[in-house]
């Protein structure tokens, strides 16, 4: 039986320009979806994440992008790093904790620096992910996953992305930035809360494949 090809498969718009997310999503997601990202949307204006939590500002991403997309599913995600120490920082403002022109090496850099002398039981953490999945700006299902860790003193690896490099989770001795993709997408926040919404984008698969080549 032959393979499908890319032009068979329906298309999952990720309402997102960060390609470390969109790569995440594919490894998770399989082979039954193409996932596409706002890179493939240049005209697009830039989504303002004005909610003070991570579902809040999933939802506005999602509703903006379905409403750009007219009867296809888009999935939005907000996600960040919560340390309990720092009152929740950088919460929803990890991608943008060191200011507006902030990088990922710059967001690590102003976390370390915040926790210098923070003490080892004082560096819990944790990651959150939420996902929204809507189409024609209505939601059609909502997940969130969460994994546990701690800060590390310094960086360690560099593979992921984000604050992946200095935080390590319960269980390992290695950060995310040090273990292999296909561990992170056993255990990580995205992809516990990808496990449901996969669920539920089966039944919508062949909605999305009749829409997919409009």
């Amino acid at each position: 039986m032959p393979s499908r090809t890319s032009l068979q498969r329906p298309i999952l718009w990720i309402a997102t320009r960060n390609r470390g997310k969109t790569r995440e999503f594919q490894s998770l997601l399989g082979n039954r979806w193409q996932v596409r990202d706002l890179h493939a949307l240049p005209r697009m204006k830039e989504i303002r994440e004005t909610g003070r939590t991570f579902l809040c500002n999933a939802k506005i991403k999602a509703m903006a992008v379905s409403r750009a997309l007219p009867e296809r599913l888009v999935l939005a995600d907000d996600s960040g790093l919560v340390v309990p120490f720092l009152d929740g920082k950088p919460g929803v403002r990890s991608a943008r904790f060191s200011g507006p022109r902030a990088t990922n090496e710059s967001n690590r850099t102003k976390l370390l620096k915040m926790m210098k002398k923070t003490p080892k039981n004082q560096r819990k953490a944790y990651f959150q992910a939420t996902l929204v999945l809507a189409r024609s700006g209505r939601v059609l299902g909502v997940q969130t996953g969460r994994v546990w860790g701690r800060i590390t003193e310094s960086e360690l690896g560099n593979a992921g992305f984000g604050y992946d490099p200095i935080f390590q989770p319960v269980g390992f001795s290695k950060t995310f930035g040090q273990l292999s993709e296909r561990t992170k997408d056993q255990i990580s926040h995205r992809a516990k809360a990808a496990k449901g919404i996969r669920k539920l984008l089966s039944k919508y698969q062949g909605l999305a494949a009749a829409t997919c080549h409009i």
